[in-house]
């Protein structure tokens, strides 16, 4: 047990997402598909090349070309160099400086025949340089059938030649296979060589190989010890991967489409079909590649994820998050330049000069933050293609989707795609409140490995009986106790199709709640006290019950009488600050810093104790009545329990930067969504009355009798352990924001209720419920304001 103890607590450190980059020394390369040749579509083409055998040498290109689909690149040309693109007429249609490397890249060509030249060289020139559309850029059969990907690391071509770096796994010999086949797309390390985790896991490498080549990607090494052949492709300008980063644009897309047909054409692929697996970036980019519909892809296993790449993480409620989200496209960038991950560094040194060649384009990412910070405003042209929930019906295949309310990083927004997929055969949804990293919580893995055993494996679910041994252990060193696998309840079938029907025919949504509060378990260790399951998404059951507020700090489920208002004074400081106090939300015991609401900064309403058990599951509305005394005003709502032990625990938030306000035509009573379009764009009139509503985020929570609910309305700001908030700068100081709560302006809140549901629990310690901080509770006096 110590030694396969040690082993856990290596894969541990993968599972955690940490990249190794000053790991062991890159093994011997296997070049894989390195040879294979690409598509023709002009790429690489010097003057004189159709394709076919030339009648003579042509003379040597003075510079590498590359054309793809609305694209053209060059690089080995001289550094800081002004080039030109030419049409067939010889005239100038574009112009650019090539960078430090001798590389530039045109984005945005449209289809036809061009030539470069450097502009002070007129005779240093490419010509014949065909960009493609979309559609007659797709290739045949027979350019996926040719390329052949082996054990290791190595490389496969997409259709315009650019080659991506790879790392197969298989669970054993090649022609002991076909085997169940997933992969990971994403632009961390996914095709980083496998590493060799030492002496005590080589006594398992014979049952397990994968322990002895480890990818990096944490799903995929728990898909190589569940029996599953794993792909990790790091997406074009990544890794040693050739291109240039952009997030999502319509390369990396169709990048993905060929690389499921890639992989799919493998002998040792089982069934022709693979799937796509991964949390945070790798489980993102399913939803991007599903909807291209490659017709080789099986089925998609999403975890933790965005909805729409602007409202759920980047800009909620129209407010920039400089915490993660920005940090996380900075943090990409950097891993996007030139060597920008030392893994990569090693595999030159060692010799590869496929990925040496690869990173002379890696200058020419796009500079992603800059382009976030230059469209605050959801747009069809910038914001619709990174919008998931706009397309998610274009996606054909099982999706299993599952997510935490809490998630520090992605956010709770990704349960708001539970009702997009109508486009998919088999949709199921998991979620409970908890950390991004819990996505692979063992009641969450069950339902993950059940899906994928389902819809790619298509076998009856069954794990490996030493696999489920070690999970316990697996499940200590992540996430610091033991636990199993809840039971196979497949285990009894024999027969795929009647174990498939019976699944089918479950209910596919399941929340877990009161996750960190099972009894047996230390507090805040990710495995929920029960859960319940639906029929859809937003739950059928779902009541809208609302709570109005009253002027005595009450809330009430009448409209308040009479005239009445509060305020409270914007914080410029508060975006800055979190809710840790040091460390993360990854390690128990957690140490919040949740400070209890200020007063004269905040305002608060409380209901009367519950005489029974709530439970809501869904999205909620704060709907106020607001007068600024500027032309704007940013807003946080949370939503919190105020329990009779004296605690009160977060449930959830939500933000709106007031000129965002206007509604989609969509919104609903309990999810007021916004457009977030500039021609919707309204600026308060200082000291007017202006109705608002606050979406609040998807949330899953038992409110206990006894308990009160609290709404409470401040600066956005200390309320993330991740978070941050670029607020609105007001030249004549903190603005003072008044909330109106009498007859005219029945500010109120609106909560989804299941009704009928039987908690089988007690009350939970606060502290134990996982992602949720805590703290002693602070009654508020509002400041009341003149009406």
């Amino acid at each position: 047990m110590r030694i396969t103890g040690w082993l856990w607590g290596a894969l541990a450190l993968l599972a955690l997402g940490c990249d190794d980059d000053g790991g062991p020394a890159a093994p011997a390369l296997d070049g894989g598909a390195a040879d294979a040749a690409p598509l023709d579509l002009g790429a690489d083409a010097g003057p004189g090349e159709d394709g076919g055998a030339p009648d003579a040498e042509p003379p040597a290109a003075p510079f590498q070309t590359r054309a793809g689909v609305d694209r053209l690149a060059l690089w080995d040309a001289p550094p800081e160099t002004a080039v030109e693109v030419l049409d067939t007429a010889d005239a100038v249609v574009r112009e650019g400086v090539t960078d430090a490397l001798g590389s530039l890249l045109f984005r945005e060509v449209a289809p036809g025949t061009y030539s470069l030249r450097l502009a002070d060289t007129p005779a240093a020139r490419v010509d014949g340089l065909v960009v493609l559309g979309e559609a007659a850029s797709r290739p045949d059969e027979a350019f996926y059938a040719r390329q052949t990907l082996q054990p290791g690391f190595g490389y496969l071509t997409v259709r315009d030649g650019t080659r991506l770096s790879v790392f197969v796994t298989l669970p054993g010999p090649a022609e002991d296979g076909p085997y169940p086949t997933v992969v990971n797309y994403s632009g961390y390390s996914p095709s980083e060589p496998g590493r060799d985790l030492g002496p005590p896991a080589n006594t398992l490498c014979n049952r397990f190989p994968i322990l002895c080549d480890a990818p990096s990607a944490p799903s995929a090494l728990i898909m190589g010890l569940m029996g599953y052949a794993t792909v990790g492709v790091n997406m074009r300008g990544t890794g040693c991967s050739g291109g240039a980063y952009d997030y999502f644009d319509r390369a990396q897309l169709l990048d993905g489409y060929d690389v499921i047909e890639t992989v799919a054409r493998q002998p040792w692929v089982k069934h022709g079909k693979v799937g796509m697996v991964g949390l945070s970036f790798p489980g993102i980019s399913q939803l991007f590649v599903a909807a291209e519909q490659p017709p080789s892809l099986a089925a998609i296993a999403p975890m933790s994820v965005i909805a729409d790449t602007m409202s759920s993480t980047l800009l909620p409620g129209g407010i920039y998050n400089d915490g993660f989200a920005l940090a996380w496209i900075d943090a990409v960038l950097d891993r996007a330049a030139p060597y920008g991950h030392r893994w990569v560094e090693q595999v030159v040194a060692a010799g590869d000069t496929v990925c040496e060649d690869n990173q002379k384009l890696h200058g020419q990412r796009l500079d992603a933050t800059a382009k976030a910070l230059a469209n605050p405003f959801y747009s069809d042209e910038v914001g619709l293609p990174v919008d998931p929930s706009a397309w998610a019906d274009r996606i054909q295949v099982p999706v299993f989707l599952t997510g935490q309310w809490q998630d520090e990083q992605t956010g709770p927004h990704f349960a708001t795609l539970g009702d997009k997929f109508t486009g998919a055969p088999v949709f199921r949804m998991t979620a409970t409140n908890g950390v991004h990293i819990d996505g692979f919580s063992p009641q969450v893995l069950r339902e993950w490995l059940t899906f994928l055993d389902l819809y790619v494996a298509r076998e009856v679910p069954a794990l490996d009986p030493l696999a489920e041994t070690l999970t316990p252990l697996f499940m200590e060193q992540v996430y610091g106790a033991s636990m199993a696998l809840p039971d196979n309840r497949f285990a009894d079938f024999q027969d795929f199709e009647a174990a498939r029907a019976a699944y089918e025919a479950e209910p596919p949504i399941k929340i877990i709640f009161e996750s960190g509060a099972d009894a047996e378990l230390p507090e805040a260790t990710p495995q929920g006290t029960f859960a319940l399951t639906a029929a859809a998404w937003p739950l059928p059951e779902t009541r809208a019950l609302r709570w109005y507020l009253q002027p005595d700090g009450t809330l009430g489920d009448a409209p308040p009488q009479g005239a009445a208002a509060s305020r409270f004074e914007h914080d410029p400081e508060a975006g800055a600050r979190g809710t840790l106090a040091s460390g993360s939300v990854n390690a128990l015991p957690i140490d919040w810093a949740w400070p209890p609401l200020r007063e004269g900064h905040a305002l608060a309403w409380e209901s009367a104790p519950l005489a029974e058990d709530v439970v809501m599951v869904g999205s909620g509305s704060v709907d106020l009545w607001l007068r600024s005394s500027a032309a704007d005003a940013d807003l946080e709502v949370s939503l919190t329990e105020v329990r009779p032990d004296g605690q009160e625990g977060l449930v959830q938030h939500g933000w709106l930067r007031a000129s965002h306000r206007a509604l989609r035509d969509d919104a609903t009573e309990l999810r007021p969504v916004k457009s977030h379009r500039l021609e919707d764009l309204a600026p308060l009139v200082p000291d007017e009355w202006t109705e608002v509503r606050v979406e609040l985020m998807p949330f899953g929570h038992v409110f206990h009798a006894g308990s009160r609910l609290r709404i409470s309305v401040d600066t956005p700001g200390d309320s993330q352990a991740d978070w941050r908030f670029i607020l609105t700068e007001f030249p004549d100081g903190p603005p003072t924001y008044t909330i109106g709560h009498d007859a005219t302006r029945p500010s109120s809140v609106v909560l989804p209720v299941i009704p009928g549901v039987a908690v089988p629990t007690e009350r939970p310690a606060c502290s134990a419920l996982r992602g949720q901080p805590c703290r002693a509770y602070v009654p508020l006096v509002n400041a009341p304001a003149d009406f």
